[in-house]
């Protein structure tokens, strides 16, 4: 187990660098952060000369790799960080300077157990794409294959491991706080970062679920997803059909290609809602340098180390929260998060579809270029607070991603319309779904499933089952002691602190708690 002193240290190190970039200035400027946070804040900043804007993005790139990682999904948590945060998060570009070949060749080599040359051909030592987990290169198989070949950097799952310990430590330091910082769940913010990290750092769960994204897109016409070389792919290195294509975010070159520029904006947005409405799975990763557009105007997504999932129910209540507001049904919508157990019960459905007509009224009917989804979730998060709404873990990625899809399908189209184009697909989806035929379908199957498990459910109690609403159960968290019930253990078993580390809990725990705050907040 960590030392809480060796926390402390990494949190110092990274609030320093967070205070050069000015990143603590808006910790101190939300009326909702305590006083004691904001002196505290004030402390860890004290002798740094800012910007007079922050660059929340620099300070993140500065502490490396996993602090990246955890900036792009505080992007998506405007309630979380601010609006201003997140949306300077949004920038933040996943790369960093390329590992020699000879570290490549040497991961590679001892993870199958074999010769490079065993493998392929020809490798190109010059890597197409070096990010905070792995780097790209071109080769070539014994068989002829054109391939790309992605390697895990060498030592990144132990550095990784550090510094979410850390992570985890400082959220639940937070999270004891109470109030505001309870009610927005940092521990579930980063054991759900955790999850998603270590998922991207096996390349075998990639490879997985780019299969399974391939089987589920099969029937879609002009998105493909690259086959996976399964002989050649391992926890550390994956190999993959080579794309041949333009980036997405190319457009001179995609309309010298002759390229349908709106299609190809309508195509992504009809796609990404079939992955996440039809399918609950999606590509949660899809910003411009994961996307190509083929020869024959094919969208090809590549890096499947971040995926979404959603169970059904919730897909159904998403449909639905998505037509109401398309068709200005703000009470249904209201409904919804009632039943859903996103909003308590002791608050009005009344007062709550007036809070997102004020959301979703300005937008209706007006082109991306006027107003957004974007716009739109930060509208919904504004009011969170105000109606006692708790996050929902499991619609991060969600969000995410469609401020990702909208901000290419913008560029691609900027008259593009999102409510018009996602209106007939979300409405032949509700039909289908949730329609007569549908709703007796599938009472039918509850009623026979009910009938076979009726002698055990007799013998049972009913309250063992309690209703649940449309969030899943969340993971479980790990178990931290917080520092000031270390002291109080220890204090109460009669032994004596370490007298440094009192004091430097002291003097300096102003910077601490500043550093962790940021360290988790930006």
């Amino acid at each position: 187990m960590t030392r809480p002193s060796t926390h402390i240290w990494r949190l110092l190190k990274w609030g320093r660098i967070l205070a050069r970039h000015g990143a603590l200035r808006g910790i101190e400027r939300d009326p909702n952060t305590p006083a004691p946070v904001k002196r505290l804040c004030r402390t860890a900043r004290f002798g740094t000369i800012q910007p007079r804007e922050p660059d929340y993005a620099g300070a993140f790139r500065e502490i490396g790799p996993a602090a990246i990682k955890l900036g792009q999904t505080l992007a998506t948590r405007p309630d979380l960080v601010g609006d201003e945060a997140a949306k300077n998060l949004l920038s933040l570009q996943d790369s960093l300077p390329p590992v020699p070949f000879a570290a490549i060749r040497k991961q590679i080599e001892d993870s199958f157990e074999r010769p490079l040359e065993d493998l392929f051909v020809e490798v190109d030592p010059e890597p197409v794409g070096a990010a905070s987990i792995a780097q790209v290169h071109k080769g070539v198989t014994t068989e002829g294959r054109t391939v790309a070949i992605k390697v895990l950097r060498p030592g990144i799952r132990e550095k990784f491991e550090q510094d979410i310990a850390t992570y985890e430590w400082a959220a639940a330091h937070l999270e004891a706080m109470g109030g505001e910082a309870r009610r927005l769940r940092p521990r579930l913010t980063i054991a759900n970062f955790k999850r998603w990290s270590n998922s991207e750092l096996d390349f075998r769960r990639e490879a997985a679920s780019a299969s399974e994204l391939a089987d589920a897109m099969r029937g879609f016409d002009g998105y493909a997803i690259p086959a996976i070389d399964w002989d050649r792919t391992n926890g550390r290195v994956l190999t993959i059909e080579w794309v041949d294509g333009v980036k997405i975010s190319n457009m001179t070159a995609l309309a010298e290609a002759g390229h349908d520029l709106p299609d190809l904006a309508r195509r992504l947005v009809l796609a990404f809602l079939t992955q996440a409405i039809s399918g609950g799975f999606f590509h949660a990763d899809m910003h411009q340098g994961n996307l190509f557009v083929k020869a024959d105007g094919t969208i090809v997504a590549i890096d499947f180390g971040i995926m979404g999932r959603i169970d059904r129910r919730a897909r159904q209540w998403l449909a639905e929260i998505l037509y109401g507001l398309i068709t200005g049904n703000y009470k249904r919508v209201a409904e919804i998060h009632f039943e859903a157990q996103y909003v308590p019960s002791y608050h009005s459905v009344d007062e709550f579809a007036t809070a997102l007509r004020a959301v979703g009224e300005p937008m209706r009917g007006k082109p991306v270029s006027e107003l957004s989804v974007g716009q739109m979730l930060d509208g919904l998060f504004a009011i969170t607070r105000d109606f006692d709404m708790q996050t929902q873990p499991h619609l991060l990625l969600l969000q995410k991603t469609m401020v990702m899809v909208e901000g290419i399908a913008t560029q691609l189209d900027p008259q593009i319309n999102m409510w018009d184009v996602s209106a007939p697909y979300v409405r032949s989806w509700i039909r289908d779904e949730l329609g007569p035929e549908a709703a007796i379908a599938d009472r039918i199957r509850a009623d026979i499933d009910t009938l076979i498990r009726l002698p055990e459910l007799v013998r049972r109690i009913e309250d063992r089952y309690p209703a649940k609403g449309g969030a899943p159960e969340q993971p479980p968290l790990p178990e931290v002691e917080l520092l000031w019930e270390r002291r109080r253990r220890r204090a109460e078993a009669g032994q004596r602190g370490w007298p440094g580390y009192i004091a430097a809990a002291v003097v300096g725990g102003a910077a601490v708690w500043g550093a962790m705050l940021a360290g988790i907040i930006g």
